[in-house]
C-alpha cells in the first residue's frame, strides 16, 4: 500500500485588535467613557474590552478553524465597533499610533489591573499609547509549541516590515515606518524571546519571575512571540495594526503558514536553523525603520537583502502548505502591500501631499471599514 500523506493539523486561529477611537472634529483621540465597551458588551460579550488608555478598544475574535472564518470574523467586529462609535459620534481607526496625540492627555481606564499596571511602571505605562494586532495559532502540544517559537523567530521581521504602519509620533514623523516597537520598548519583558531549550526551562524562568515577585503572573510577559500562558497557542504581538481587513488576515494566513511549514519540517525531522537572538534584532530594526524598503540580512548566506526579496522569498518557503489551509488567495495579498506600500508608505504619501496630520488621520478612519 502506497504512504498516506499525513495531514496538517488544524492550526486554530485566534484575532485581536485595538482600535483608536477618535473624535471627527479634532481628529484628536477621545476617551470615550467606556460606552463603546458597554454597548459592545451586548452583543459582542466577551470580544471586546477596555485597555489601559480609555481611547483604546480591543476586539478579539472566537477560536476560527481557517483564515476564511477569521475574515468574517474580524469584519463582523470592526463594523460593530464602527457602529457602536458613530452611535456616540465618534470614529474608529486601525494603525499602531496616531499621528499626533499625546499620552499625557489620554485618561486611564478605572480597572484595577490598569491601575496595578501604572503604579508599577510609572509613566512607562502611561506612555504606552500604541495599538497593536496579535495573532494567536492554536498548538496542542507545549514541547513542539516551544520549539516552533524558538524557529519562527527568524520571520518576526519580515512580519514586522509587512506590518509597520506607526511613522508618526506626538506629531513628529519619527523617521521610522514603524516606531511602535521604540515606545513599547521601555517596557520590561517585551521584545524577541530568549532561546530555551526545553518546557521545564521555560517554566523555570516563569516560576522564578512570579516567585520573586517581577510579574503576579505569566502574562505579563509581553514578547513579540510567546507560547500564551492559559491557552495552547503560540501568539505572534510583533506585528503593528493593520489599515484594513484584507492586509489583516493577509497577515494572520501568513503567519499560520509560517507556523505549518515549520511543523512539517518538524515532523520530518528537518528543523528550521535557529539564529541567534541577537542577530535576528538586527532585522527587526531594519524593519523598524524601513519597513518593506530596507535591507534584512540574509544570515545564511552573510550578506545584506533587500527586504522585498527575503518575503517573496518567505512565500516560496510556504508555497507547499497554503492549499492545504485554504489560504493562498489571503496570502498572494502580501504582492499587494509590496505594490502599494504598508500602511506606514501610505500614511506618509499623504502627508507628503497635503503637509496635514488632520488629512493623515481622515486617511486611517476612512480605510478602517474598507473591503468589509
Amino acid at each position: 500500500m502506497a504512504n498516506q500523506v499525513k495531514k496538517l493539523p488544524q492550526f486554530t486561529l485566534g484575532v485581536e485588535e485595538e482600535y483608536m477611537i477618535i473624535d471627527p472634529v479634532t481628529r484628536d483621540l477621545r476617551s470615550h467613557m467606556s460606552k463603546i465597551v458597554e454597548g459592545g458588551k451586548i452583543v459582542l460579550h466577551e470580544q471586546v474590552k477596555a485597555e489601559m488608555h480609555q481611547s483604546v478598544v480591543e476586539v478579539g475574535t472566537n477560536i476560527c478553524q481557517n483564515v476564511a472564518e477569521a475574515r468574517r470574523e474580524v469584519s463582523f467586529l470592526r463594523k460593530k465597533i464602527h457602529e457602536l462609535a458613530a452611535a456616540q459620534d465618534l470614529v474608529v481607526g486601525a494603525s499602531s499610533t496616531h499621528p499626533f496625540a499625546k499620552w499625557q492627555d489620554q485618561e486611564i481606564t478605572d480597572d484595577p489591573r490598569y491601575h496595578t499596571i501604572v503604579n508599577e511602571l510609572k509613566d512607562i505605562a502611561r506612555s504606552n499609547l500604541i495599538f497593536g494586532l496579535h495573532v494567536h495559532v492554536g498548538i496542542e502540544s507545549r514541547e513542539i509549541a516551544l520549539q516552533l517559537m524558538n524557529q519562527a523567530c527568524y520571520f518576526l521581521p519580515h512580519l514586522y516590515a509587512l506590518t509597520a504602519n506607526s511613522p508618526f509620533w506626538e506629531g513628529r514623523n519619527t523617521g521610522f515606518k514603524a516606531f511602535r516597537a521604540k515606545v513599547f520598548a521601555k517596557f520590561p519583558r517585551t521584545g524577541l524571546p530568549e532561546y530555551f531549550d526545553s518546557v521545564q526551562s521555560y517554566d523555570n524562568y516563569l516560576e522564578t519571575l512570579v516567585k520573586t515577585n517581577c510579574i503576579d503572573n505569566p502574562k505579563k510577559i509581553w514578547w513579540d512571540l510567546r507560547m500564551h500562558p492559559f491557552f495552547s497557542t503560540i501568539e505572534f504581538r510583533i506585528c503593528d495594526m493593520c489599515l484594513t481587513v484584507d492586509e489583516t488576515i493577509c497577515i494572520v494566513a501568513l503567519i499560520q503558514a509560517v507556523v505549518a511549514k515549520l511543523y512539517k519540517l518538524l515532523m520530518s525531522n528537518t528543523s528550521f536553523n535557529i539564529y541567534r537572538i541577537a542577530l535576528i534584532r538586527e532585522n527587526k530594526f531594519r524593519a523598524a525603520r524601513n519597513g518593506v524598503d530596507g535591507l534584512l540580512i540574509d544570515f545564511g548566506k552573510k550578506v545584506e537583502v533587500p527586504t522585498k526579496d527575503l518575503i517573496m522569498e518567505l512565500l516560496d518557503f510556504i508555497d507547499d502548505v497554503v492549499d492545504e489551509l485554504g489560504s493562498r488567495q489571503e496570502i498572494e495579498y502580501v504582492h499587494k502591500i509590496l505594490e502599494k506600500g504598508t500602511g506606514a508608505d501610505q500614511q506618509l504619501d499623504v502627508f507628503e501631499k497635503t503637509g496635514s496630520l488632520e488629512a493623515v488621520v481622515d486617511f486611517i478612519t476612512g480605510k478602517f471599514t474598507e473591503g468589509i
